[in-house]
This record gives C-alpha cells, sequence and structure tokens, in this order.
C-alpha cells in the first residue's frame, strides 16, 4: 500500500507541473503583447493594476463606452476613434480595431453619448455637434447637425459636455474665459466662465445660442473642465482651474494660489438661481501664508486686494466657496464618479506656471451622503490611484491623465494626452493590507490571475490533493 501511494503522489506531482507550466504558458501568451511606455512607467496604489493597451494618438481626451462596449476616443485635432479590444480578462487587452469613424478637425474637447446611445455629441471651440450613431456597426452618419452654438473664446477653448442621467435630455456644458483675467465673466450675458443645461428634447431647426439659451448652472467658474453628475444624487460637480500669476496687494503669490477648485453646483433640474463662485474677483486660499490674512483657511475666497470696493469680506458674503480645494496649478481636467457615487476619480493633467511640477496623477475622493467626506478646509483629501513618482521628468517624459470611462466590468479607462496613450486600470483589492505599491504591467511584469498570472498554490495543489485521497 505504502508502495502504491508512493507511485501515486509521484504520478500526482507530475501532473501538477503538467498542470502549472500549462497555466504559467497560457498565461504568458494571454498578454504577449505588452505595450511598454517611453518613459518611466506610473506607479500604481496598493490593490490597483493598470495597463497600457492602446497608443499613437495625437491628443486623446474625452472617452465614453458605449452599449456594445466599444471606447469612443476624442482625439483633439483630429476626431473621433471607435475602438475595440480582445478581451482576455482583468487589464490583459489587446487592441483589436481603432478606426477613425469622425473626421473632424476641428473638436477639441468635449464629448457626450445620449440616453438611448444613439447620438454623439462632440464640442469645437464654438459649437456642439451631433452625429446619429449606430454603435452596433461602429458608423455614424456623414454630416452632423449644430445643437449649440456661439461659443467661441481666445483663450480657454475646452467645452466640457456631460449628459444627465438624472433629467433626460439634458446636455450640460461648461466654458472658460476669453484671457487670464476675463472682466466679460461679471456679466452673465457674455456666456463666459460658466456651466449651463439645454434640453436637447426642445432643440429646433435652429441651434441655441450659449450666451442667451439654456438653463444657467453657476458663474464665475473661470475654466470648468472637468465636470461630473453625482449618480446618487444626481449633483453636478464642477471642478476649476482657477487663474494664473496671482498677486495680494501687489506681492507675487503665484506658486501655491489661488488653489483648484471643486464646486458643487446642484441638479439640473434645480430650480434655484445659480450660484457664482468668485471669478474673478475672488479666489480660493491654498496656502495661507498670504500677505494680510488675519483668519483665512484653505478653501476661504480672498480678494487680490483689500480696500472698501473688493476684500476678504465681500468674498466670503457675496460669493460661493469650493467644497474642496487643491493645490494650485494641478489643472484638474476630468472627474467621473464610481456607479454608487461612493468616490469621484480625479484627472489632474499637471502644472506649466510653477517652477516645481506639481499635479500629474489620478486621484480619488471618497463621497458619503453626496458630499465629500473631507472637511472644506482640508489639504488631504486627495489620493492617488495612479502617478509619476518623479515630477520632475514632467511634462516631457512622464503621462498628463485627462479622460475617464468605467466599462461594464467596473474597470477604468484613462486617457493620456501628452503621450498618445490609453490606460486601462482594475482595483483587484479594495481594502489592501500592504502599502506597497500596485502593479504596472510591463513586458517583465505580467498581470495578475485575472489576467492570466500564474495558478495560485491552492490551484497547483488540487490535483495533488486529489491523488492522496483516492
Amino acid at each position: 500500500i505504502r508502495r502504491l501511494l508512493q507511485l501515486l503522489v509521484m504520478k500526482g506531482l507530475q501532473h501538477v507541473a503538467l498542470v502549472a507550466a500549462a497555466a504559467t504558458a497560457a498565461a504568458a501568451q494571454t498578454c504577449a503583447d505588452v505595450i511598454v511606455p517611453s518613459y518611466t512607467p506610473p506607479q500604481v496604489a496598493a490593490g490597483w493594476q493598470a495597463q497600457l493597451v492602446a497608443n499613437g494618438y495625437k491628443k486623446p481626451r474625452t472617452i465614453q463606452v458605449d452599449g456594445e462596449g466599444a471606447l469612443l476616443v476624442l482625439d483633439a485635432a483630429v476626431g473621433v476613434y471607435h475602438v475595440t479590444f480582445k478581451d482576455n480578462g482583468g487589464t490583459c487587452l489587446t487592441l483589436a480595431e481603432s478606426k477613425l469613424m469622425i473626421n473632424n478637425t476641428r473638436l477639441t474637447h468635449g464629448m457626450a453619448l445620449s440616453g438611448d446611445g444613439k447620438t454623439i455629441y462632440a464640442s469645437s471651440v464654438s459649437q456642439v455637434l451631433a452625429w446619429a450613431y449606430d454603435q452596433q456597426a461602429g458608423t455614424v452618419n456623414t454630416e452632423p447637425a449644430v445643437v449649440i452654438d456661439n461659443m467661441a473664446n481666445n483663450d480657454q477653448t475646452t467645452r466640457t459636455l456631460v449628459m444627465s442621467q438624472a433629467s433626460k435630455d439634458w446636455l450640460v456644458v461648461s466654458r472658460g474665459v476669453d484671457e487670464n483675467f476675463d472682466v466679460d465673466a461679471l456679466d452673465t450675458s457674455s456666456g463666459h466662465a460658466q456651466v449651463k443645461a439645454f434640453d436637447l428634447s426642445k432643440v429646433g431647426d435652429d441651434p441655441f445660442d450659449f450666451n442667451t439659451d439654456g438653463k444657467l448652472l453657476g458663474w464665475g467658474i473661470r475654466n470648468a473642465v472637468a465636470v461630473a453628475e453625482d449618480p446618487a444624487t444626481g449633483n453636478i460637480w464642477a471642478m476649476d482651474n482657477s487663474i494664473d500669476d496671482i498677486t495680494r496687494n501687489g506681492f507675487d503669490i503665484h506658486d501655491n494660489n489661488p488653489g483648484e477648485e471643486l464646486n458643487l453646483l446642484g441638479t439640473v433640474a434645480n430650480e434655484t438661481a445659480a450660484g457664482n463662485y468668485g471669478y474673478p474677483r475672488c479666489f480660493a486660499v491654498w496656502d495661507t501664508s498670504i500677505p494680510l490674512n488675519d483668519s483665512l483657511k484653505v478653501g476661504d475666497q480672498f480678494s487680490m486686494e483689500q480696500n472698501t470696493t473688493m476684500n476678504d469680506t465681500r468674498c466670503h458674503n457675496d460669493y460661493i466657496a469650493p467644497r474642496l480645494t487643491f493645490q494650485s496649478h494641478t489643472s484638474p481636467v476630468f472627474v467621473k464618479f464610481d456607479k454608487d457615487g461612493s468616490r469621484a476619480f480625479m484627472s489632474f493633467r499637471g502644472s506649466y506656471n510653477r517652477p516645481e511640477p506639481v499635479g500629474y496623477a489620478l486621484t480619488v475622493v471618497d463621497f458619503a451622503k453626496g458630499e465629500p467626506v473631507a472637511s472644506s478646509d482640508s489639504t488631504d483629501a486627495l489620493k492617488n490611484i495612479m502617478y509619476n513618482k518623479d515630477l520632475s521628468a514632467c511634462p516631457d517624459q512622464c503621462f498628463r491623465p485627462v479622460g475617464l470611462a468605467w466599462d461594464s466590468k467596473n474597470r477604468l479607462f484613462m486617457t493620456s494626452d501628452s503621450t498618445g496613450e490609453i490606460y486601462i486600470l482594475q482595483q483587484n483589492d479594495t481594502s489592501p493590507t500592504s502599502t506597497s505599491p500596485g502593479s504596472i504591467v510591463t513586458s517583465t511584469a505580467k498581470p495578475d490571475a485575472a489576467s492570466g498570472m500564474a495558478p495560485s498554490l491552492s490551484l497547483v495543489f488540487a490535483p495533488l490533493c486529489v491523488f492522496l485521497f483516492l
């Protein structure tokens, strides 16, 4: 009997070795064609895995996942690509096709998909255009319709588009300023520094005029590139890229002030008059060591000058302070909530108007009951998800995150516009016990089990257990 057991064990071990070898080989083959970035690979937070899945684009900005699982990519000054992948599980996606579906070099940033998936909206500097879209065929009609017009600006040219899920057929559109310090923004009729919503079910033969039509959701917001709707509440949140080269009573304070902002605008359906968030008169404090600061905290509104006409007291009383404030010049360009609204993922594209680079990271802010968990004066509300470890290499040798989109498997696509790339991220452990970084898949770092990594010990020894207990 003992000899028989020994023979069975030996046979079992041979079988285990064959199973393990086959599984490992299959794993290696699953993601054999791994794309490696030309720069130092980013760092990923514990519990997360990321992989570069497509490159070669000019300046990919907003992305959307359609009902068929295809990824729509707005490539600035090129058009919109229809992208499909072979899904090998986890982050292991192999590019199947990337076709230029909409050839339009005027497109700059914004894109949205209608609730029924049959219309693509995209923005140029001056217009919002609409194409009839066939998801199954991956095609659009040749000539677009103009649905919103009269949005031209010289300075800030992005026009972010968000299709409301809480208010059917309403499209949220943001428009920035004409120059760094734009006095026209003091007048709502200018259309500058505003976020509006338009009921597309009522568009006629003539397009809406941005300046005179639509519903004003918020104004005095210098450049709200990052705009999103919270799926839990229907609230619209807008992140403001604040002013450059700011002074305070003649002193240069622009390195660390003013802060970038996260502003609550309310729901599209809300009938309350839109609030003014301060620009170009009032700005959010980030670094509190500014001249003439008696009691200002992070996030409080301040005036560039202290006089009887304009001062900090008026900023506090007359304008809406941000719900959260972030390091100046980090450039928030995209915000996307997860499906239950418990987390807001934010892309900070990174600085240019600062001696030491800041930003250049995909981050997350925790939400509860429709509000950020962090207090309004917090300086640590952000948690890095994917980031550049060495910011001294930025902006030339690092990724710059922009567009975000969830797929049906709860994976997060992210574009890097400066490098022309698309990444995919997956959270494999929601409560990691280790503080060690997550994994970025390269030619030497293969995906985990979900993507076909070597099998776990329990799988390896399962056949042996079967043999031993026969």
